[in-house]
């Protein structure tokens, strides 16, 4: 009898356990070119790239002759974080999620202190664009609702990331109405 209620109680904890990891199991329905690039980027972990603004090359522009920085770190099972520096300025991170909806951008904006800026986590869900299919190592992100109703003048926003594995530079390109808005060129850094 004792047996059996040992049993009996390790069947029905194996059948909670699997009940529960399918309930919370995450559902993500991402194309073979997303997953390899959320992969290629997972792969990457710890990787620290610096460059320079390449457009626009209006001197007074906000970015201009300054230092950028982009660290692949937090890289977790559901998404990818790249904080992003501008000079001193250490308020920006690109994360780059799986969602049940394809990979989605967002850029966390946060003062100092660490709260939240009044526009953050914008961005968009990935999807070709002008006719160009995003792929391993390159992906478009189209201007999500939230963005819109955000930054309203950001609707028609698309951000382009990209890694070139033969020349180590990660590219990170933004148009707005079809028309370059930004771009930023860095390089892998080789940690000595």
């Amino acid at each position: 009898m004792k047996n059996q209620l040992i049993i009996t109680s390790l069947i029905a904890s194996s059948l909670l356990l699997t009940s529960c990891a399918c309930f919370f199991s995450p559902d993500y329905d991402l194309t073979d070119e997303e997953a390899a690039f959320f992969d290629n980027l997972a792969r990457m972990c710890g990787s620290k790239f610096i460059g320079e603004s390449t457009y626009p090359d209006d001197p007074s522009h906000d970015f201009a002759g300054k230092q950028l920085v982009a660290t692949i770190d937090g890289c977790g099972p559901r998404y990818v974080s790249i904080p992003f520096q501008v000079g001193e300025d250490k308020s920006r991170t690109w994360l780059i999620y799986k969602t049940g909806s394809g990979l989605r951008l967002r850029h966390d904006h946060r003062h100092e202190d660490g709260t939240p800026d009044e526009e953050t986590l914008y961005g968009g869900y990935s999807a070709p664009y002008k006719g160009e299919k995003p792929t391993q190592y390159k992906q478009f992100f189209h201007a999500d609702d939230y963005t819109a109703e955000l930054i309203p003048a950001a609707q028609s926003n698309v951000w382009m990331l990209e890694y070139n594995p033969d020349t180590q530079e990660m590219t990170y390109y933004l148009e707005r109405h079809q028309e370059p808005r930004y771009k930023a060129v860095l390089k892998l850094v080789e940690e000595q």
